[in-house]
């Protein structure tokens, strides 16, 4: 499918509603599912021809299907992007971005704050295939600026990161990153392509785990890579065709039809974070709380200029103390214990032993995150319900 001329001048909400539909010979009003596995040929000649890519045409749901592109060429218009490839997870977005343009011997830097699978791909996988990886603190620029010193085939980070919040200046590290040779991916699930536009501050690729904001809802499995045309066709497509990571078109069409509400929701969400961040700030519980929209966020002002909103995740540390983290955690009756975020319904987590669990208490002692740190994933709910879920869990701490 192509994305027409008329859509790309659309403005957002209207491209989140319309963008990249197209109607099958039944003129149905909503997008169909199309739940096939494969396609027919009119003749054997039409097979060959489609096989020697001399024909545009799907072939088989593994390398795509018309849901899939639907929700990729959405998704597209509202990132700014000229090619996606949706996948089966956001751990498979990835690992695909990275995997399919390392070989031995090639150089990747990446940041130390980072989501837990992030991590293992970067510093167990990516390892094990001869690929040399450089992790550096994701805020010192001279850090980057040393690591990038030599040729570097690939950068890698998330911002905000996930869950110590921290915010890296995107356009900062691409400028040196391109000087190093590397192609820069951005891990931008915590900001969504509402808050947040890695590709027009000078990122290359720019990946999602579907799976939250996107979804919004709790309901599927994704991700999503995006970038150039001709990266994703000549670097990512043969990748993917021939190792499969592709996304299911059911999941696929749920996601189209959620990108429909993203806008909306994610500013909810933002609003009730900030009012969120505020309250905790009030109360003589936590030792610390994280969320860039506050004026105590160490990051506070790269935030505010690369970010249109400061996302819907807010943190706090229960002096540093798991029992107390615990017990706040156990009394929530309103607030969910659950390792996912960007939901309808506001969750809570505590990475120390979920999420970032497998790293050592060195590392995550670097990161930020002590047995007291406590993650809190905003939801719909009205927020006077949360502070008051909040509160009560923090008399009990």
């Amino acid at each position: 499918m192509t994305i027409e001329p008329k859509e790309k001048n659309w403005r957002p909400q209207t491209q989140a509603v319309r963008g990249g539909s197209r109607r099958s010979a039944f003129d149905e009003t909503n997008e169909a599912i199309f739940m096939t596995s494969g396609f027919v040929y009119e003749n054997a000649e039409d097979a060959e021809a489609a096989f020697k890519n001399q024909t545009d045409r799907f072939i088989y749901s593994r390398y795509a299907n018309p849901t899939n592109e639907m929700f990729q060429d959405r998704l597209c218009l509202m990132e700014g992007a000229e090619a996606c490839r949706a996948t089966a997870s956001g751990m498979a977005a990835v690992f695909a971005s990275l995997a399919c343009q390392v070989s031995a011997g090639d150089r990747v830097v990446g940041s130390r704050a980072l989501f837990g699978s992030c991590q293992f791909i970067l510093t167990e996988i990516l390892p094990r295939f001869g690929v040399e990886v450089i992790i550096v603190d994701g805020s010192d620029l001279d850090q980057w600026e040393s690591a990038l010193s030599k040729p570097t085939k690939a950068v890698f980070f998330e911002t905000p990161s996930n869950p110590g919040l921290e915010i890296i200046d995107v356009r900062a590290i691409c400028e040196m990153s391109h000087r190093s040779g590397a192609v820069v991916v951005v891990d931008n699930v915590f900001a969504t392509p509402v808050l947040q536009h890695p590709l027009e501050l000078g990122a290359d690729i720019v990946v999602y785990s579907t799976t939250k904001h996107i979804d919004g809802q709790g309901r599927t499995m994704g991700g999503a890579i995006l970038a150039s045309e001709d990266w994703v066709n000549e670097t990512l497509s043969p990748f993917y065709r021939h190792t499969g990571p592709s996304m299911s078109p059911f999941n696929a069409w749920v996601l189209l039809k959620a990108l429909e509400t993203l806008e909306m929701r994610v500013q909810k969400n933002c609003k009730s974070a900030a009012e969120i961040a505020k309250f905790l700030e009030e109360q003589k519980e936590p030792t610390r709380v994280l969320y860039p929209g506050l004026h105590s966020h160490p990051q506070h002002e790269l935030a505010k200029a690369q970010m249109s909103d400061f996302g819907t995740v807010v943190c706090l540390d229960l002096d540093g103390k798991k029992e107390r983290a615990f017990n706040f955690m156990n009394a929530l009756q309103l607030i969910d214990i659950s390792n996912n975020l960007g939901d309808a319904k506001s969750l809570t987590t505590h990475p120390a032993t979920t999420t970032h669990q497998r790293i050592s208490e060195e590392e995550r002692s670097q990161l930020g995150i002590t047995d007291g740190f406590i993650r809190l994933s905003i939801g719909l709910e009205d927020v006077e319900d949360l502070k008051e879920d909040i509160a009560q869990a923090l008399s009990k701490v």
